[in-house]
């Protein structure tokens, strides 16, 4: 029997008719593998996974490997967002039995949980590299009949090797307090980290892809937390900002001007099968698009702070040598328009009833029952023509402004795009776009709009999971001030009261909800810490206290993570997982598609301790970072979540505080300071009446009169220097110069302190 049909994941009831018996994960599986005396098969994907759908047509709706696992095996259908719990502690045993890991995951247990045997996807035939799915099947079933001792002893030593990681970050918090003062990161360990950070910037531009941009080869990923860092790191007076600068804008520009970027309707796809950005693997996923989204705001904010851009030239000899010229930086213009249809789109496509974002749209497209991957997006010469001839009818000027009809557009388009005679083929312009190609792009696209919108779309997995909302909670609330996007606030607001009444009840945050109801296991650390950001994102933007106060309320709550001075992943451990590698539950200090679940804390906590002063947010954060130096030597790259903690840092972080009634002189204080890419700055606004919000805004308070002047001041450490009362004033003290262009060194902040 299929158990699957009443599953709230999409995921699972994608395989509810099946012929294979699945079970959901849970304790009752693991009995009846027990009582039956035979192996567990566990298969995890997600619902946009391309290579999930391949698998689960070749093999698991043959009804001869549906009867096969169902006489021999227990199967288990697992939706890896649901439950990032189980993926962890299997994925982990996967790399460990085969050196390799990725969707859809194979993996075959005891009845107790251990892993013995692991691959990702099976073929239905076999080829020389892979054994056909059937062949596994088989051979399993064999060794577990046949030499049961040999599968405990493997399943007993995968579980010892996992039980310790590598990689365990130490966390004292819930112990006894250290008695140590707070570290100096202006001198000591700060300077250690400073030359790490640019260590690591150095290490980043040697992976470049100077001749399409990026960083390594295929397949080629947005290094979104990388990219965070070396926007935070391009905003400081280290002698690399202008590497850093240059990497971060070429790579943003690589990936805007390339298939991986939605060019008809925005967003970003998740990767790149090419090297050169052609061939996207087409599912698109809220957790690259809020990373994503958020790089775009933030390089937007530090490019029209410091105008100018990063050539050749200013590159160190280090990293310049070689032929190949480089990649244009993401222009301030283009990277407004990426950031704003990235926004269109997430609204448009993702957004659900009540506030809350779907976890993604398919990889695939299915017409008339068949899987197609990516042919929502693709196009035909017929259909480029098709689109200019429609749009000849109301722009027949700009067409004969460039000397061209609309066929000859469409040709032009279709040799910039890439796109083959026959056929159809990648959106990608493949190289820098000339100003007449330009022209005809924005000829076309209405056209590519009107066809688009008559196409089949991919499915969307409805599912809302908790951290990927907090991110985009957080870039959203950025956007909206830095962009002045209002209706990025308006989504942002009804998020985070989503967020509130849906997932946190106040002490436990629930990881996904579907349909407006929260169920299955609790948060993970990413769950609470990237919440906790998008409230104290939300905070700074308006002002609310009631979006700090469910910040410090997750915080307070994420402290049960840190266990016998180690950061765990998890809270408790799910069902069922009693017997998986203990080790998976460890957190892990390395990014992924999204910055690690520590560096998330580490971030949120600075934020909260400049707030509030707090001492034991500092300490904590210090701790977290013990080891980012080793990390940050063995992988540079997969470090970028913790290096940018570790700027804003190094930079403070710099805190602003504005105390004034709304409107006239206070708006134009508050527009200012959110023009500073200092990394890690906070800002809080106050009217000034009656209690101070936080203690950052202690003793600032302007009384009621209506002919008080609204006072900004800058902070370090909530030592502040003295208050002003104009835009201009304030961009001096945050750094800029008499033409408003931002210098990274700032102004003494020893010279006038006040507390």
């Amino acid at each position: 029997m299929n158990r699957l049909a009443s599953e709230p994941s999409a995921y699972l009831r994608q395989h509810a008719s099946n012929p294979v018996d699945w079970h959901p994960f849970g304790a009752a599986a693991f009995a009846q593998a027990r009582e039956r005396n035979v192996p567990v098969f566990l298969s995890i994907g997600y619902a946009a996974c391309h290579w999930c759908h391949v698998m689960a047509r070749e093999s698991f709706e043959d009804p001869q490997v549906g009867a096969y696992l169902r006489e021999h095996f227990v199967s288990i259908k697992v939706d890896r967002e649901e439950r990032p719990d189980v993926d962890d502690a299997y994925m982990a045993a996967t790399q460990a039995l085969t050196g390799q890991g990725g969707w859809p995951m194979s993996v075959f247990l005891t009845p107790s949980g251990q892993a013995f045997y692991a691959g990702t996807y099976f073929p239905p035939q076999a080829s020389p590299a892979r054994p056909s799915f059937r062949q596994v099947l088989a051979a399993v079933t064999e060794a577990w009949t046949e030499r049961p001792e040999e599968v405990m002893s493997t399943a007993n030593a995968v579980s010892a090797a996992l039980a310790n990681p590598v990689w365990r970050v130490q966390s004292g918090h819930g112990l006894t307090p250290k008695a140590d003062p707070v570290i100096d990161f202006s001198a000591g360990l700060g300077a250690g980290l400073a030359s790490c950070t640019s260590a690591a910037v150095l290490a980043m531009a040697d992976a470049e892809d100077r001749l399409h941009g990026g960083l390594g080869t295929a397949p080629k990923f947005p290094p979104t937390p990388a990219l965070e860092f070396l926007i935070r790191h391009a905003a400081t007076q280290a002698p690399t900002a202008a590497v850093a600068r240059g990497l971060a804008g070429r790579t943003l520009g690589a990936m805007v001007g390339s298939a991986l970027f939605d060019q008809v309707a925005g967003g970003f796809a998740r990767y790149s099968v090419s090297a050169d950005w052609s061939l996207p693997h087409y599912e698109k996923m809220l957790y690259d698009n809020a990373g994503l989204l958020r790089a775009l705001v933030h390089w937007v904010r530090l490019v029209e702070s410091s105008p100018g851009s990063v050539n050749v030239a200013e590159e160190p000899s280090s990293v310049s040598s070689g032929t190949s010229a480089l990649r244009a930086t993401l222009s301030v213009e283009d990277a407004r328009r990426a950031a704003k249809e990235t926004i269109a789109w997430l609204l448009a496509e993702l957004r659900l009833p009540g506030g809350g974002f779907a976890s993604s749209l398919d990889a695939d497209t299915v017409i008339d029952g068949v899987h197609h991957e990516g042919a929502s997006y693709q196009w035909t010469r017929e259909e480029l023509i098709s689109a200019a001839s429609d749009a000849a009818s109301d722009v027949a000027s700009d067409l004969a402004a460039l000397g061209t009809d609309a066929e000859q557009a469409a040709s032009a388009v279709g040799d910039f795009m890439h796109i083959p005679a026959a056929g159809a083929g990648a959106l990608h312009p493949g190289r820098e776009l000339s100003r007449t190609e330009r022209a005809i792009w924005k000829t076309v696209l209405p056209g590519l709009k009107s066809l688009r919108a008559k196409r089949t779309m991919p499915a969307r997995d409805e599912k809302v999971v908790a951290a990927w909302n907090g991110m985009l909670l957080s870039a959203l609330a950025e956007a909206a001030m830095i962009l002045e996007e209002p209706q990025a606030l308006d989504a942002a607001l009804e998020l985070a009261h989503y967020l509130c009444q849906v997932h946190w009840d106040g002490s436990v945050l629930l990881r996904v909800s579907h349909e407006g109801l929260a169920r299955g296991i609790e948060g993970m650390l990413e769950d609470y810490a990237a919440c906790a950001d998008g409230f104290m994102a939300l905070y700074a933007a308006t002002g609310d206290m009631a979006w700090f106060d469910s910040a410090g309320a997750l915080l307070e709550s994420a402290r049960r993570f840190a266990v016998e001075g180690t950061l765990m992943n998890t809270a408790v451990v799910g069902a069922g997982l009693a017997q998986a590698p203990a080790g998976a539950r460890f957190a892990d200090p390395f990014d992924n598609a999204t910055a690690s679940p520590v560096a998330m804390l580490a971030g949120a906590l600075v934020s909260h301790g400049a707030y509030t002063g707090a001492r034991e947010d500092r300490v904590w954060v210090e701790q977290l970072l013990g080891s980012v130096r080793e990390l940050a030597q063995r992988a540079p790259r997969s470090a970028g979540g913790l290096l940018s903690v570790v700027e804003a840092l190094l930079a403070g972080p710099v805190e602003v505080a504005i105390v004034g009634v709304p409107g006239g002189a206070c708006d134009a204080l508050v527009s200012q300071a959110w023009k500073s890419p200092s990394p890690g700055l906070v800002i809080a606004v106050w009217e000034g009446d009656g209690e101070a919000p936080v203690a950052l805004m202690e003793g600032r308070g302007i009384g009621s009169g209506s002919n008080e002047q609204p006072l900004a001041y800058v902070c370090y450490n909530t030592a502040c220097q003295r208050p002003v009362s104009t835009a201009p004033e304030l961009a001096a003290l945050l750094g800029y110069d008499s033409e408003l262009t931002y210098d990274p060194t700032g102004p003494d902040r020893g010279a006038e302190d006040v507390t």
